[in-house]
This record gives structure tokens, C-alpha cells and sequence, in this order.
């Protein structure tokens, strides 16, 4: 599925009449300014749908709901497009429960009935593994989400989808990117489409070319009710902190940083690199 297939519906000619938005925007700011931000979400989303070949029509997709920034705007993105006719797929929206203290479970689920989203809500008593396993004054970040991720993969067979899609968005990428380059040893980042081990599944990051900034401001314009992710008691990773507090001093040094970084993970050479595996220099 193409842009130019829609050419009714081009990336920045979305309707903004009140009667042509979908439902999940009610009480949407009116302004000029949310219109633009709104546009851009859902253009760059279904830009990286096509860039990186994530749909084939009559899948059906496993939308992963934390409760934070950037899951509720990813939803927000995908029903649009799906209700425009440009995103030929099945949407079950996915809470994972993972029995952390203090955790609100009634919000998402009444955040889903109230809109009239297909959902399910799963619990699973994650969180008592976590602490039994993690070394005291650790982070549970990694286990956790490896747990997280194991009982996602179940629920997409069980529901019958052919992907799990995550709220990843342009700055989670650029910040592992990094993580991996200097502390991992490795060049990687956080792949937009990828298909599991067992080759049944797909992992999918449709807000690949959205900024945080982006999901920050809409979240914020629509009043979700956020959760917050660090309910454990635990943080993420120095590391990650400490990368995301770099690039935020270079974004405010050299404004444009972050997309020279992540255009950059576009346009790779294997010819200049240093991989043997990737490019035949015994051969030249």
C-alpha cells in the first residue's frame, strides 16, 4: 500500500471538520496548532507503515497499551488511519498487567470501553519474578520487559494477530543506537519491523519517524490519562539516562541534531564501515 494510492487522502490534506474525525479525538483542541501536530502524527506513521512494508491486509495486530505517552498516541494513529481506509488491518488494543504496586488497573480499561476500542486486558504477576530474581539496588528493566515481551508473543497467538506493535518512536531508536555504540561495542539500533525467532510474529514500530516531542505534546493536548512506568520502584538504566541527557544538550546546541542522527541510520554505507560480513574487502 502506496501514499499515492490514496490521492484523496494525501499526507497533509486531512479533513478538519468536526463531522470527519474518528471518535478518539473527541475533545481534541480545536486550534490550528493541534491540527498541524495531529497531521504530522499521522503522516509520519503511515510513512514508516510504507517505508518499511508493514501491512499486509487482513492481518491483525496486537497494539500494545502501557498507559504512557507514547502508546496512547500510537493508538490514536493507527485507529485514524485505519478508519480513513488507509491502514487495511484488524487493531486489538493489549494491556499487560504485570502486578506492579500501586498499579490503576481500571484506567485503561475504561479508557477502551469509553472510546468503544477493541481490547483485552491481561494479568500476569511479573513483577514477584522480578524481584525475586534481580540482585538488590539492580534495575528490573531488563527482565521485565523480556518477561513482557514472552507473554505479548503468547497473546498474539492466542489472539490470532500477526504482529505485536509498540510505541517506539524516532528518539527511543536514535538513544539505543547510541547505547549500543558506546557501551555495546556494536552498531544497532531498534529495528522498525522485525519478525521473531520462530518466524510467526512480527514486532512493529510505527511511530519510527515521530519525535518524542511529538507524542509529548499530543498526549498532553488530549488529557490521557498517563500511567506512569516506574510504579516498581525502579528506573531505567543510568546508561540510557545519561545518553538521553547528551543528545538533549546537543539538540540545544545545534538544533536538528536528532534527525541528522536518525537520517544517518537510513543512509548506511557498508563500503565505508568496517564489516567484513557486510561487504566483501577481501574480494575488491
Amino acid at each position: 500500500m502506496k501514499i499515492e494510492d490514496f490521492p484523496e487522502a494525501g499526507p497533509d490534506t486531512l479533513p478538519d471538520t468536526p463531522d470527519d474525525i474518528h471518535p478518539i479525538f473527541a475533545g481534541a483542541p480545536s486550534s490550528t496548532e493541534f491540527r498541524k501536530l495531529r497531521k504530522r502524527l499521522i503522516r509520519q506513521t503511515r510513512e514508516a507503515i510504507e517505508t518499511y512494508g508493514m501491512v499486509t491486509p487482513g492481518d491483525r495486530w496486537l497494539v500494545c497499551l502501557s498507559g504512557g505517552k507514547d502508546s496512547y498516541t500510537l493508538l490514536a494513529a493507527l485507529i485514524e488511519l485505519q478508519w480513513r481506509g488507509l491502514l487495511p488491518v484488524d487493531l486489538l488494543a493489549c494491556n499487560l498487567d504485570q502486578g506492579q504496586p500501586g498499579f490503576p488497573a481500571t484506567v485503561l480499561p475504561e479508557f477502551l470501553a469509553k472510546k468503544g476500542i477493541a481490547h483485552r486486558i491481561e494479568y500476569q504477576d511479573t513483577y514477584s519474578i522480578v524481584v525475586d530474581k534481580v540482585p538488590a539496588k539492580k534495575t528490573y528493566c531488563a527482565l521485565c520487559s523480556r518477561l513482557r515481551r514472552g507473554h505479548l508473543y503468547r497473546l498474539a497467538r492466542e489472539e490470532g494477530c500477526r504482529a505485536i506493535v509498540l510505541g517506539h518512536h524516532r528518539d527511543d531508536i536514535i538513544e539505543t543506537f547510541l547505547l549500543n555504540l558506546f557501551h555495546g561495542g556494536k552498531l544497532a539500533a531498534m529495528p522498525p519491523k522485525l519478525l521473531n525467532d520462530e518466524g510467526d510474529v512480527y514486532v512493529l514500530r510505527p511511530l519510527a519517524h515521530v519525535a518524542e516531542a511529538d507524542c509529548v505534546r499530543f498526549a498532553r493536548a488530549m488529557a490521557y490519562p498517563i500511567i506512569p512506568c516506574d510504579l516498581c520502584g525502579s528506573q531505567d538504566g543510568l546508561q540510557r539516562a545519561q545518553i538521553k541527557r547528551m543528545v538533549d544538550e546537543w539538540e540545544a546546541r545545534s538544533p536538528g541534531r536528532r534527525q541528522i542522527i536518525f537520517r544517518a541510520l537510513t543512509q548506511v554505507n557498508p563500503s565505508h564501515l568496517l564489516d567484513p560480513g557486510l561487504f566483501d574487502f577481501r574480494g575488491l
